[in-house]
C-alpha cells in the first residue's frame, strides 16, 4: 500500500486515473493499525479498480487540515480529483466493500 505526503498528494491522489481510497492515519491510533491488513487486502484484490493509499496526519498537516480531518481513521474516496465519499472509524472489510460499492 502506498504512503502519500503533502508533497505528492496532488500527483498520487488528485491526478490519479482510478478512484483513490485515502486512509488518514496515525502511528498512535490502534484502530488505524487494525485497518492495515484490511486495506492491504483491499488494495491487492481491487487494485485494478481502486488505488489505496495512506496519509500520516502527524507528518502531513497541510492535507489533513485542507480536508478537515479530525478523527482517525478517516477514509476518503477521491474520484476525478474530488472527494466523493468520507467515512470515519475502523470497519470490517466486508462493510468497507459495501460502502465503496457505489464509487467503484
Amino acid at each position: 500500500m502506498t504512503e502519500v505526503t503533502d508533497a505528492d498528494f496532488e500527483a498520487e491522489v488528485i491526478g490519479a486515473d482510478l478512484p483513490v481510497l485515502v486512509e488518514f492515519t496515525a502511528d498512535w491510533c490502534p484502530p488505524c493499525r487494525q485497518m492495515g491488513p484490511v486495506l492491504s487486502s483491499l488494495a491487492f484484490e481491487e487494485g485494478d479498480r481502486l488505488k489505496v493509499v495512506q496519509l500520516d496526519v502527524d507528518m502531513n498537516p497541510e492535507t489533513t487540515n485542507a480536508y478537515k480531518v479530525l478523527s482517525m481513521p478517516t477514509f476518503m474516496v477521491f474520484r476525478g480529483g474530488e472527494p466523493v465519499k468520507s467515512m470515519v472509524g475502523a470497519r470490517p472489510k466486508r462493510r468497507l466493500l459495501e460502502e465503496l460499492a457505489d464509487v467503484l
